[in-house]
């Protein structure tokens, strides 16, 4: 899983703050492999860690998300199950206190895989799906950082401030499927609608058994324009590259020749893994059966 890539300085995180972002990846991370190891399905386990990060007001996801450029939040959320292709997505949506989980019912009670704004808001309605007033999305930074936007008449791209960042959860489960899950709120002061990556299935989150689960992170414009998740199942399906060939091509090669930063996680249907980055940090988390849950933030070694 991860919390958002970018520009993250080891100098601009002092100890305390370093240890909460590792203490709720961790959390989030022991959350969605409990599913797992409790037979649940993969499905599950990447909704419930990214319900848990979107509950913290460390990422910009759910509680945490920026302000737009009305003052709101528009969040957006994409899952998708690798057995059956199936997805759900939603985008511009405020007030939804977990924008997966609505996502999540579009994928099982909606004859729709995207629905956005009012629409969106009017469906979650009817599904139950728990809603919050305004004042649980208030953030003093997400605030001060939003009305800095307005006098530089500028959108900030969240992954260059002190919070990261959008964030997403891969899974394999013991069944052999996979599943992906994206959630986000975006960039600061957006507006006339803009939608980023994250619940673009094929862009920002993809999943597909034949081959892996891919959750991105980073600059959105960019990563729709490589549409880069579905690249790199198509490199694992049609060149026959592995898991880790396919994602250090979509990341390194043709991200920045695009002129994109950010990153991936994948997992693949033997249970590989990658985290791979171009940027200068990307907080993530991950565990594999037999092993101990690891963290990370910086670039190791």
């Amino acid at each position: 899983m991860h919390g958002g890539a970018g520009t993250i300085r080891r100098s601009d995180l002092d100890a305390e703050r370093e240890n909460s972002y590792r203490e709720k990846l961790t959390e989030a991370l022991v959350a969605g492999s409990g599913v797992l190891k409790k037979n649940g399905s993969a499905l599950d386990a990447v909704e419930m860690a990214v319900r848990f990060l979107e509950d913290c007001p460390l990422f910009n996801a759910g509680r945490g998300s920026v302000f737009a450029h009305d003052g709101r939040q528009e969040m957006d959320a994409a899952i998708m199950c690798g057995r059956t292709l199936n997805a759900g997505a939603v985008a511009l949506i405020p007030s939804v206190r977990n924008p997966v989980t609505l996502a999540r019912r579009i994928l099982e009670h909606s004859p729709h895989v995207f629905l956005a704004a009012e629409g969106a808001l009017e469906f979650a309605r009817s599904q139950g799906v728990e809603l919050e007033a305004s004042d649980y999305f208030f953030d003093q930074f997400r605030y001060d950082q939003w009305q800095s936007a307005l006098r530089q008449n500028a959108i900030f791209i969240d992954h260059s401030s002190d919070k990261y960042g959008t964030v997403g959860a891969v899974a394999l489960d013991r069944h052999g499927n996979l599943a992906a899950a994206t959630s986000t709120g975006g960039v600061t002061n957006k507006r006339f609608g803009r939608i980023g990556d994250s619940p673009l299935v094929g862009s920002g989150t993809y999943a597909n058994n034949l081959t892996c689960a891919v959750s991105c992170t980073g600059y959105g414009e960019y990563f729709i324009r490589g549409v880069v998740a579905y690249d790199l199942s198509c490199l694992m399906e049609y060149a026959g590259l592995n898991l880790n060939e396919a994602a250090r091509k979509v990341i390194w090669e043709k991200q920045l020749a695009l002129g994109g930063d950010g990153g991936l996680i994948a997992v693949d249907a033997q249970g590989g893994i990658v985290l791979e980055f171009n940027s200068e940090g990307m907080y993530r988390a991950w565990e594999q059966e037999g092993a101990a849950p690891q963290t990370a933030i910086f670039r190791e070694g």
